[in-house]
């Protein structure tokens, strides 16, 4: 499995900024004030100041060509799809959103095991985006174009969009797997 992956490049640093946790932290004109927040853009008076930005907004592949057409499958009981499928948008993909009470069936056509599953499955380009990844998480992975099945955030991630709880943001990892629901870590979330 260690092999798996050989062809991701693995990161979890991004162009001009840092990554803390999952929260990108860019400095303009020289300024290393820090900031303790881990929600959407500080201190918008002053441009001299850091600027946070949601590992949901941010942005580290500005230059995706790639397939901009994506079809998401969901219940029409699950409301937390609607938030993850309006940030997709906001990165500019365009959603054929199919609710569908075969959910079950639709995961074992498409070979996500059921320890990987969660509420919406995606399917972009012959890959398999399965529950709330982040988008850029996404692009990288169409970039890079490996030899796998997917990328994965199995179960309901309390803060992601369309499941916010407060100030409340549960770690997550993005698995990408392959055909047979071998996993490795594409990405890890420890706050964002």
């Amino acid at each position: 499995m260690s092999k798996l992956l050989s062809k991701l490049t693995i990161t979890s640093m991004t162009i001009a900024g840092v990554v803390i946790g999952g929260t990108y932290l860019a400095s303009t004109q020289g300024n290393n004030n820090t900031v303790s927040s881990n929600n959407l853009a500080i201190a918008q008076e002053n441009p001299h100041q850091a600027t946070l930005v949601s590992v949901w907004d941010k942005e580290t592949e500005p230059n995706y060509s790639g397939t901009r057409e994506m079809t998401v499958y969901r219940s029409p009981s699950c409301g937390c799809c609607g938030g993850w499928i309006e940030q997709a948008k906001k990165h500019g993909f365009k959603i054929e959103d199919i609710k569908t009470q075969e959910m079950e069936a639709l995961k074992q056509k498409h070979n996500v095991p059921p320890e990987l599953a969660s509420c919406h499955t995606t399917v972009i380009n012959g890959y398999v985006m399965e529950g709330h990844i982040p988008v850029d998480d996404i692009k990288r992975f169409l970039t890079q174009k490996p030899e796998l099945a997917g990328l994965t955030v199995p179960g309901m991630i309390i803060g992601t969009p369309g499941m916010e709880a407060k100030d409340i943001k549960q770690p997550f990892q993005v698995l990408a797997f392959n055909e047979k629901g071998e996993t490795e870590v594409f990405k890890e979330y420890q706050s964002y």
